[in-house]
């Protein structure tokens, strides 16, 4: 078999089919192709995706494209194909979608009995609610996790589509395709269905909050605890200037630096005694009202107050420590994130900006020996 095109990471090797979608499915494979997989993204004709230009489409960076319509008679079986010669498939249909289209599990694992067979969705493979339509912000709603987010005065706060399609949806995906990929690679192991929903995976996230309702320590409404904006050291304030500055000094002695640093170590009430939580929280605001963002981060670079500015996308790369590690990189004219984790023997990189639709059908049919890509053969 021809050796297929890899990149330098630790995933070099490995073969991923993804049947392309949108949202969280798109991400998961970005992040195998990051990590040095093949990454195929069989495109439909005439597209589908989000309203982007495909050009700038970060998340299909690292991967190779071809065309395969899959409602053509010949389409399932040019997928297959593929499925036959790779580890890892990827789907992100509703529920019996795949199964109808002919590109099932049934079908592929019978092609291919080692293959790890990845479906990503909202709700999951059955439920009540398996077949119905939903984003993100319905996913995170009905898990709990949206009704922690915000002021207790005001309605949840929507966090774009993070907690539900990307860390409850794509990394449980990739986790569990990584799990999945191990077991089918060990003596006696086999290929398998990860059924990767993003109800499931923002549900335990939310593991030690849980956790802590139990113990009685969390409140069961937002924006009165610890860690979600009730607590006067853990939030956010106001600088002169309109921006904001972010303070996390939970531990007592970076609570004693904060407020030294802050000017208020001789006025501020005891910090353990919740009655007067409301009157810290004045002084920390009035203080922050007194200086710009600049000036306070000035003030507590470098030092145990745990207090960071808070960035916009477009500054954040700019940051100090994020720009000597390079956790931003700039390739083919866009200014993205860098490939995370970091390796010490197989770094990744991003070698390849985003596959344009088809780009790829003559070199994956050469590498993946499927002629039938290109309708050259069977």
């Amino acid at each position: 078999m021809t050796v297929a095109k890899t990149g330098t990471g630790p995933l070099a090797g490995v073969r991923v089919v993804e049947l392309a979608g949108i949202g969280p499915g798109p991400f998961a494979a970005m992040l195998l192709a990051d990590l040095g997989a093949d990454v195929v993204r069989v495109d439909r004709p005439g597209g589908g995706g989000l309203a982007i230009d495909p050009a700038y489409d970060v998340t299909n960076r690292n991967k190779r494209s071809v065309l395969v319509d899959l409602k053509s008679p010949e389409g399932p079986a040019r997928v297959l194909e593929l499925a036959e010669r790779a580890d890892v498939l990827i789907e992100g249909f509703r529920p019996g979608v795949a199964e109808r289209l002919g590109v099932g599990p049934e079908e592929c694992l019978a092609r291919n009995p080692a293959l790890v067979y990845g479906r990503m969705t909202g709700w999951g493979q059955e439920g009540p609610l398996a077949r119905t339509a939903g984003h993100d912000i319905a996913y995170i709603a009905v898990t709990g996790a949206l009704g922690m987010i915000g002021s207790p005065e005001g309605p949840p706060a929507v966090p774009a589509n993070l907690v539900g399609d990307y860390a409850g949806g794509s990394l449980y995906l990739v986790i569990g395709v990584l799990a999945a990929l191990q077991h089918a690679r060990t003596p006696g192991g086999a290929g398998q269905v990860v059924d990767a929903a993003i109800v499931d995976g923002t549900a335990h996230l939310t593991a030690m909050i849980h956790g802590m309702v139990a113990a009685g320590g969390w409140q069961d409404r937002r924006g009165v605890n610890l860690l979600d904006g009730g607590c006067p050291f853990y939030g956010t304030y106001e600088t002169s200037d309109g921006r904001y500055m972010a303070v996390g000094a939970l531990e007592q002695q970076f609570y004693d630096t904060f407020v030294r640093l802050l000017g208020i170590a001789d006025e501020a009430p005891a910090r353990k005694d919740l009655a007067r939580w409301g009157e810290l929280r004045e002084a920390v605001a009035a203080r922050f009202k007194a200086r710009t963002r600049a000036e306070w981060t000035e003030l507590f670079e470098g030092t145990d107050a745990c207090v960071a500015p808070v960035l916009s996308l477009g500054e954040a790369p700019h940051h100090p420590h994020l720009a000597a590690r390079s956790t931003f990189t700039d390739f083919g004219g866009i200014t993205q994130p860098a490939p995370a984790p970091r390796f010490s023997a197989t770094p990744a990189a991003v070698v390849s900006g985003p596959a344009r639709p088809g780009a790829d059908t003559e070199s994956v049919a050469r590498d993946w020996d499927v002629p039938g890509l290109t309708g050259k053969g069977s």
